[in-house]
């Protein structure tokens, strides 16, 4: 079924000269280039890269057969091999000399295996006696030797990302011993040993240099080992056995992935998951060394998902002979002809192709059954935020009360994910303020990764829609919102009144009025003034709101206004009088609001005792009944004369 392919070469590849045109196609895993040679690059060589920026064309002299070819960091400085002696330098800086200069090997008869550019203006040579580290000087067409370590070499990998170089040595070759490069230093680390299979005397089994791959997998340096089992041995199925390399320390093993096949498999690293291609079944596995069984030293992992070839892709024609409506050549998938490069680049030589290998998450949801292992993988994962809000409307679409405990494991597994992000942004912000600590680093913004699932995404894209669905358990619709609160709590996170407000709804909508009363009186609702609004909107449809509304805005003390402007909108104006006093605050209140209020109840005897209330305050204040002009309340004292008379207007006490 096309809908499960969860791999899938990208759209739009890196298309260059295919091998039947040119003498050689080389790779650059450093710049990600891919270099078309014809004729020794006498009749031009052709680099292309990710982008079109990247792309470059030139022509060199002929001097002989190309072993390798790559460019610097930022195409400054070009290095061809064509001798086992030397590599020849060309500038590519501007307003610098273009002409070719040369650097043989220092090792006496040595001969050099290989280089790789560690910075735009370092190299590395790597020889059979050994390693030596340069440093290129482009304007004077020289290079001067800053370090060399003599040791024999079988074959060696380099981890452009990390810029550690992996050498093989001893006859088995499996005693590696990686070297790592920063900023014009080089450092020896801890060599390791590969435990090859045991076979049968006098047999002995070799480490060659396509059953290792060097990658960062969740930003640690892991050297990958393609582990064939003979056909003896009890265990005949075949594994990727996983060396954690650490900056400092030991390198030790640490994963074991099992691939429950034999045959010949190639190893890309995509989104932090180990993918295996399996030529002879023409299908990958994916591994993710996360999900892991804590009770093992040494973590053994099946495959994630059951193994699916990646999804059919279409070349499509191009060229002077192609008829418009000629459709694209299906592509040969798991070609012979292909080449598998770290961490996600696979090249098709023959059809002059290179191709990124993305994951597609959709596809992974009907097949991951456990629904926490699901959310596990996915969190994990780079674009996961519309799949896991989808898969979270998927589980609430079931509607049935058994799912409730997978819903609380999916919630939980969201908000532990967003309580790390809401406390490294609160360290962060605290930093901020606090300044800049001598001898701490630069503290760095925490990244809000597409796993950081808030209130507002589940609100808008899942609960709200769900509350809306027709057919749904009313019980389980609140089960599951109040599930989603509880998770919010346990991780201390404060909830929003907009996931409140969504229950009370809920619950006015089902006539459920004894629950909403249980849950405000046992605060399982928080207080807030937009929910106590929200209470005091619902009055005519459930008249005991309004007073829960009015002891919520009490409880919160800091909404004494809103409370009085919510008695004044229902014309309880004495009711509103009573409660400033009792806070205290009638000394401070708008006579003009009350007076208001009064007035448009049309009830004369209630302006009466309000007005006369404001007079006596005035008096007590200020020794005389009258208001200020800034109180603007002569149009009140005019309609009271009106109404009662000057003589019923209070007079000034005398003392």
């Amino acid at each position: 079924m096309s809908e499960e392919h969860y791999l899938e070469l990208c759209e739009n590849p890196v298309q260059f000269e295919h091998a039947s045109n040119v003498n050689n196609v080389f790779f650059d895993e450093a710049n990600k280039q891919v270099f078309a040679v014809r004729s020794g690059g006498a009749t031009g060589v052709v680099v292309k890269g990710p982008d079109d920026k990247s792309s470059v064309a030139f022509r060199m002299e002929d001097k002989g057969e190309v072993k390798c070819i790559k460019f610097s960091i930022g195409n400054k400085i070009l290095a061809v091999q064509r001798t086992l002696k030397s590599v020849d330098f060309i500038n590519f800086i501007p307003d610098y000399p273009h002409t070719e200069f040369t650097q043989e090997c220092k090792t006496k008869n040595a001969n050099v295996l290989g280089f790789c550019w560690t910075n735009w203006n370092e190299i590395v040579f790597i020889t059979d006696q050994g390693i030596e580290f340069y440093q290129v000087f482009p304007d004077k067409r020289s290079l001067k030797l800053l370090k060399s370590q003599n040791i024999n070499v079988n074959w060696y990998q380099y981890c452009p990302e990390t810029a550690v170089i992996l050498l093989s040595t001893t006859v088995q070759g499996n005693i590696l011993q990686p070297f790592a490069f920063r900023n014009g230093t080089m450092s020896k680390m801890s060599k390791f040993e590969i435990e090859l299979p045991v076979v049968p005397k006098p047999a002995k089994l070799s480490l060659s240099e396509r059953d290792i791959a060097m990658a960062t997998i969740y930003g640690q340096l892991f050297i990958m080992y393609l582990k064939h089992h003979s056909r003896t041995a009890n265990s005949p199925s075949a594994e990727v056995v996983l060396y954690h390399l650490p900056r400092e320390g030991a390198c030790k093993k640490s994963h074991v992935l099992k691939l429950n096949t034999t045959g010949k498999f190639a190893l890309n690293i995509v989104d932090n998951l180990v993918v295996v291609h399996h030529q002879s079944t023409q299908t990958s596995l994916i591994f993710d060394i996360k999900l892991k069984d804590p009770d093992c030293a040494v973590n053994t992992h099946q495959p994630v998902l059951p193994a699916r070839s990646i999804h059919p892709y279409r070349i499509p024609l191009s060229g002077p002979a192609v008829v418009p409506s000629q459709p694209p050549v299906p592509c040969q998938l798991y070609s012979s002809s292909w080449s598998v490069f770290q961490p996600d680049i696979i090249i098709s030589a023959s059809e002059g192709y290179l191709w990124y290998l993305q994951v597609k998450l959709p596809p992974t949801v009907n097949l991951l059954q456990d629904k926490g292992k699901l959310m596990d993988f996915l969190l994990r994962r780079r674009d996961c935020k519309m799949v896991i809000l989808s898969v979270c409307s998927q589980i609430l679409e079931g509607g049935a009360k058994g799912s409730l405990p997978v819903v609380a494991t999916v919630f939980d597994k969201l908000n532990q994910v967003y309580k790390e992000y809401l406390e490294a942004e609160q360290s962060y912000t605290a930093a901020m303020e606090s300044g800049p600590s001598r001898g701490s680093a630069a503290t760095k913004r925490p990244v809000r990764t597409q796993a950081v699932i808030d209130q507002s995404d589940m609100y808008t894209h899942v609960l709200s829609n769900f509350t809306e669905r027709k057919g749904a358990s009313h019980k389980f619709v609140i089960a599951v919102l109040m599930e989603y609160i509880r998770s919010l709590n346990q991780f201390q996170i404060t909830v929003q009144h907009y996931l409140y407000e969504l229950v009370i709804k809920t619950l006015v909508q089902h006539n459920l009025f004894y629950m909403l009363h249980q849950f405000l009186q046992y605060h399982v609702l928080s207080d807030s003034k937009p929910l106590a609004c929200l209470l005091l909107s619902l009055e005519s449809t459930y008249p005991p709101a309004h007073q829960l509304s009015l002891d919520m805005l009490k409880r919160l003390s800091t909404a004494n206004d809103e409370i009085v402007e919510v008695l004044l909108s229902k014309q309880q104006v004495l009711g509103a009088l009573r409660f400033i006093r009792s806070v205290g605050s009638h000394d401070n209140v708008s006579a003009r609001k009350f007076l208001d209020a009064a007035r448009q109840t049309d009830d004369q005897m209630l302006f009466y005792t309000v007005f006369r209330s404001f007079q006596q305050r005035n008096q007590r204040l200020r020794g005389s009944p009258s208001f200020n002009p800034g109180e603007h309340c002569e149009e009140h004292v005019v309609y009271f004369k009106q109404l009662f008379g000057d003589q019923a207007l209070m007079k000034p006490s005398t003392v």
